[in-house]
């Protein structure tokens, strides 16, 4: 071989050499670097539940447990164990609110303390539950689940023999079908119950029940999900009282009237 080429080839072998021990220095370099500034994230211990847990469900320590989450993360309302390092024994037969998924960090909001009355801990304040009758016909065909929305529409019939309608209640929450709470976790198709207990502020809850002494049928109409957040403090007034102190309704024939005219009649 040529003198030339030896010489040649012995200079790109050295190049490529020192080439790659600059990348390997450079890299390292970066590595170096980037473990530098990737630094874990501080965290604290913030209960969670540990299962899906549907409304009424009690909670208990295999129903709990405590999971890193962010410190940058944490907002108002989530119990840390930093701040209440008993909660899981403090919590301990509480009832769920609202549906809890596994993972789920625990809000006051959706869990409360209660021995045995469930119905009464699921009610938010201020709040009554009313039971009314349904059917089939009545109740969506069966589909109306607990949690779901609804209209209450009132049938009647007036003087000229002609029926009328009329919703009286909109956007109302079903708490309970018969005695289920919660409906189907396993997807089933609906059970057609024969009793709906609603959620009604204490003026719904004086209008419905006037209504089942007036009406011919009531009816429960299902709402879309979407409608939740529509306000559901309306009722009618002349379904209600008139005001005065110590006026009570009287039903006659169908209609409503004050005690005072029912004692003129």
């Amino acid at each position: 071989m040529k003198p030339a080429r030896i010489i040649i080839l012995t200079v790109a072998v050295v190049a490529a050499g020192l080439a790659g021990l600059l990348a390997m220095q450079l890299g390292g370099g970066t590595v170096q670097q980037a473990q530098e500034i990737i630094r874990p994230a501080a965290t604290v211990n913030v209960l969670v539940s540990a299962a899906n847990l549907p409304v009424g469900s009690r909670l208990n320590d295999e129903s709990l447990r405590w999971a890193q989450w962010p410190v940058s993360g944490v907002v108002q309302g989530l119990i840390t164990e930093s701040d209440r390092p008993d909660a899981l024994t403090e919590l301990n037969g509480f009832v769920v609110r609202l549906p809890l998924f596994e993972g789920e960090p625990v809000r006051a909001e959706k869990v409360a303390d209660s021995s045995s009355r469930i119905m009464s801990s699921l009610l938010p304040a201020g709040k009554r539950a009313v039971a009314t009758e349904i059917s089939v016909a009545t109740g969506a065909g069966g589909f109306v689940l607990p949690n779901d929305r609804v209209d209450v529409i009132m049938v009647r019939k007036a003087d000229d023999g002609a029926f009328r309608t009329e919703d009286i209640l909109s956007n109302i929450r079903v708490l309970a079908i018969d005695q289920q709470i919660q409906e189907n976790p396993d997807g089933s198709k609906a059970v057609v119950g024969t009793t709906a207990t609603l959620e009604l502020t204490p003026d719904q809850a004086k209008v419905i029940t006037v209504a089942q002494q007036m009406a011919n049928r009531l009816t429960l109409a299902l709402r879309s999900v979407a409608d939740a957040q529509e306000p559901d403090t309306g009722a009618p007034d002349y379904l209600l009282a008139g005001g005065e102190k110590g006026q009570v309704q009287v039903i006659k024939s169908g209609k409503v009237v004050t005690n005072a005219q029912a004692v003129q009649q």
